[in-house]
């Protein structure tokens, strides 16, 4: 009788199969293509604002009308996206945002680029609605975490590729077709997505033991294309869905600050230039990457250890808010060594932070409803990422008045350091004792 238990365990990996993690590296390049497109602009920011004399105040109005649009696209393309199913929403999604993208190349005013990016906005709201999606449907809830983690590494990686890529091309060929070159890649995805993604109840090539592996979790049903998405109505009753808003609003705004005013403080603070970003950029959103998998990694560890999913989340959480504190001491360092050292924690435990806050939506939701949640709460983070460059602006452009540009990124660097330990007290007291939402 022993004999069958020692071998069990392996039959049983055989058994399962692992197309779920070829899924998990199709929405990685897709999010790698969506901050690639996304970084361009920031990557630039010194060219561009040579060639058009933008002011602080024109730039964040640029940022602004990606953030905005970004806020609005959230919650329609969540919406689409439950109504549509995966495969078509995030398709969709993608051909708007690679288009946008490319359009970047034909503006020449602030306004025109404002609209270019207001385009681009909508269109990459999408991705985060579809692959929050595809990770309620193709992974159990022990593996959620990890597999979010590494898909939205993606995240740094577009973030170091820019920095590395955009300037070769701009010297080589020019601003122009840096925006057109990244634009176009994303059509290329394209084609691998629709040949190789279905939900696990319709792909082929997904065998039985990894079927039932993935649908291993006791409180929920197989995902179906005829499943109705809930009214956003109703949705916005429900305390779960508010603690994702807080979360959000209070955390997203941070990691655009990340994304759109590094270059320009590590270019300001310390002299570089174009071509000198790269490295310091590089180093930054090389540990993001780190940090999306180590977060997401960290609280799939909790749960197997044999603690509550939720209480995993937010032990997790707690400890990555306060990896975040740090940053504060950038304000008294004049080496940028050290500041990079501060700043890359920081950006780390935000995507750490990241991979287990939407991981929050689908441990809390029923699979219908995910698309819709994530949203919502996408919405309200890129309010508050609208709201946040309105106030770095008007805080730089105050600072470089009075001669000491410094200062006012002090101050930035202050709100970062606590607005992750914010965003967690509210969402525990939101919800202290958090379980399913039944519908």
């Amino acid at each position: 009788m022993s004999a069958p238990l020692t071998t069990e365990p392996a039959t049983e990996r055989v058994k399962i199969g692992s197309y779920r993690w070829t899924i998990c590296f199709l929405l990685f390049t897709a999010t790698t293509i969506n901050y690639l497109d996304r970084q361009v602009v920031g990557i630039l920011k010194p060219v561009l604002e040579e060639q058009f004399s933008w002011t602080e105040s024109d730039y964040a109005a640029i940022v602004t009308a990606f953030t905005a649009s970004y806020a609005l696209g959230m919650v329609v393309f969540g919406r689409i996206i439950d109504k549509i199913g995966t495969k078509m929403g995030y398709s969709l999604s993608i051909v708007v945002w690679s288009l946008a993208a490319m359009g970047h190349a034909i503006a020449r005013t602030t306004f025109g680029f404002g609209v270019a990016r207001a385009a681009l906005g909508v269109g990459e709201s999408g991705n985060f609605p579809a692959a929050i999606k595809a990770v309620a449907e193709w992974f159990p809830k022990k593996e959620r975490a990890l597999a979010t983690g590494l898909f939205n590494s993606g995240a740094n990686v577009g973030a170091i590729a820019a920095p590395l890529l955009v300037p070769w091309i701009v010297v080589n060929y020019g601003w122009e077709e840096a925006f057109i070159i990244t634009g176009a890649v994303g059509f290329i995805w394209l084609i691998f997505w629709l040949i190789f993604y279905e939900i696990p109840s319709k792909q082929k090539r997904l065998g039985k033991g990894e079927f039932d592996y993935i649908h291993s979790d006791h409180d929920e049903a197989p995902a179906e294309d005829n499943e109705k998405p809930l009214k956003w109505g109703k949705l916005l009753f429900i305390r779960q869905t508010w603690v994702f808003i807080v979360g959000k609003f209070f955390t997203d705004p941070i990691w655009y600050f990340f994304l759109f005013w590094l270059p320009s403080y590590f270019s300001s603070t310390f002299e570089l230039n174009l071509s000198s970003l790269g490295l310091p950029l590089a180093i930054v959103y090389t540990a993001t990457t780190v940090g999306s998998i180590g977060g997401g990694y960290l609280s799939s560890y909790l749960i197997r250890k044999g603690m509550p999913v939720v209480r995993a989340r937010k032990t997790a959480m707690l400890i990555i808010a306060l990896l975040v504190v740090p940053i504060m001491l950038a304000r008294y360092t004049s080496n940028m060594w050290v500041a990079v050292g501060l700043i890359s924690l920081a950006a780390a435990a935000h995507q750490a932070w990241s991979a287990n806050i939407f991981t929050t939506v689908s441990d809390m939701f029923p699979k219908r409803a995910v698309s819709s949640v994530v949203g919502i709460g996408g919405m309200a983070g890129s309010i508050g990422g609208a709201l946040f460059p309105l106030f770095i602006g008007a805080v730089l452009d105050y600072y470089i008045n009075l001669g000491n540009l410094g200062a006012g990124y002090n101050i930035i660097f202050t709100v970062c350091a606590f607005a992750y330990l914010l965003a967690w007290v509210l969402m525990h007291f939101l919800t202290p004792r958090e379980k399913l939402v039944q519908l």
